[in-house]
Formats: structure tokens, sequence, C-alpha cells
């Protein structure tokens, strides 16, 4: 794995153009690292309150459980034994929404008992593996749809906390990291337009696509400059709804 590029662009017409925050082997835990890196990360003022019970949509279940994927990488960055094993209680019941109960249920309890034991360096391998191990699953069962949008969903969930943190961050040098970079925005764009016509034009799914073509337009902007402090704030205001709408409502 390479290591991220912690140079940060100094001039202004360089802030947006080049991907000084994302690489595309990272994770949505090597992004949570570097965001750490780069701001003042109070990271239990970040949990957000469990979905609501079981869905029966199975697309809305996908891309909550991909969001409860990206709230892992955001407990164990906090070191939070008792948070880990309540959003583990919530992947398991998304899990078996979709189907996977079975096959992940001996990670999941594995996981939780190295959360109870503060096994936290081990963890963060074991659950980037398992973010991969439930896509994987998905495409075994031919829902190739499913697994997309767990991974959306996960990339959304940690966009939504990094631009959080930005927001809170003084530095105009800083502002960037809370899109990661064009290039992530456009791998979930082309994630999304890899979903069968029926789900991609669903109403369902158009806040995400929409919010995403938006802030790729807005941070990919050639002539944009320096980012302001309103395009963070807008940024983040946009991620959050869209994330309350489709997997806390």
């Amino acid at each position: 794995r390479r290591s991220p590029d912690l140079t940060i662009a100094a001039g202004a017409g360089e802030f947006v153009a080049r991907a000084v925050f994302w690489t595309e082997d990272q994770t949505p835990a090597d992004f949570l690292d570097l965001a750490g890196q780069h701001t003042k990360a109070r990271w239990r003022t970040l949990y957000r309150p469990p979905p609501p019970g079981p869905m029966a949509d199975r697309v809305k279940a996908a891309f909550t459980l991909g969001s409860l994927v990206g709230e892992t990488f955001l407990i164990w960055q906090a070191g939070d034994a008792q948070q880990f094993r309540n959003n583990n209680q919530e992947l398991a019941t998304f899990c078996r929404i979709l189907g996977l109960g079975e096959k992940m249920r001996p990670r999941l309890m594995a996981q939780a008992k190295m959360a109870e034991m503060d096994e936290w360096k081990d963890m963060r391998q074991e659950i980037v593996d398992g973010h991969q191990e439930i896509m994987r699953t998905l495409r075994e069962q031919m829902d190739d749809d499913l697994a997309l949008l767990v991974d959306i969903g996960a990339w959304m969930r940690a966009l939504e906390i990094v631009s959080k943190l930005v927001q809170e961050t003084p530095e105009v040098d800083k502002r960037p990291l809370c899109i990661g970079s064009p290039a992530l925005l456009a791998d979930m764009r082309q994630d999304f337009a890899k979903l069968t016509p029926e789900n991609r034009r669903s109403p369902l799914l158009q806040p995400v696509i929409a919010v995403i073509s938006e802030l790729e337009r807005v941070w990919g902007d050639p002539k944009i400059g320096a980012p302001t402090q309103n395009m963070v704030i807008r940024t983040h205001e946009q991620l959050r709804a869209v994330m309350e709408e489709l997997t806390l409502r």
C-alpha cells in the first residue's frame, strides 16, 4: 500500500486540482487516518444514532449497511469498545436483512471480542477485511448492486465525518480534505453508474448521485481558487442531509 501523500497544495489554483488527500488504493480507514493527522479530531463527538429497525427495502438496507461500516472506522479511531459493540449489533442486523447473517457472524463476533480486549492495533486490518468480505459475499450471491451500495455508503459516511472535522479546522489548506479529492468523487460516480438502470434511476438513490455530482462540479472547478469556509459548510450539510434521509429515517 502506498503511503498517503501528506503534502498540501499551496497555490490557490492547485487547491482542488491535485489529488492530495486520496489515492485509489486507500480505504475509508486510511482516509480517516489522514483526517486525524490534519485536524484536531474529537472522534467521539461524531457518532450518530443507530438506524431505524429492519428495512424491507434491500437497496436502502445495503446503503445503510455501508454507512455502518463507515461508522466502524470512526469508532476504531475513538477506541470505544462499548460503542463498537453497539455498532456491531447494528451491522449484524443489516447483514441478516441482506442474507449475510450466517456468513458474517463469526467475523463480527471475533471483532466484538477484540474490542472487548482492547486489541485495537490488530482490529484495524480486521475491519478493513470485513468491509471487503461483505462486498465479496454479496457478489457471490449475485447481488452486485448491493455490494456497490455498501461501498458507496461507507465512503459517504466517511466523507460526512471528515467534512465535519474540516468545518471545525481553520486552516484554508486543509479544506480540500473534506472531499478527499475529485478523483474519489469520480470513482464514486463511476461505481454508481455500474448499478442496474432500475436502481440507478430509483427515486430513493437520486439524492446520492445528486450530491456526488454537485460536489464533483463545485470542487473540481479548476478556476475555483482557495476553497471557502462556506464551501466546506455546504459540503457537510449536503452529505449530512443525504445520509440522514437514507439511513436514519
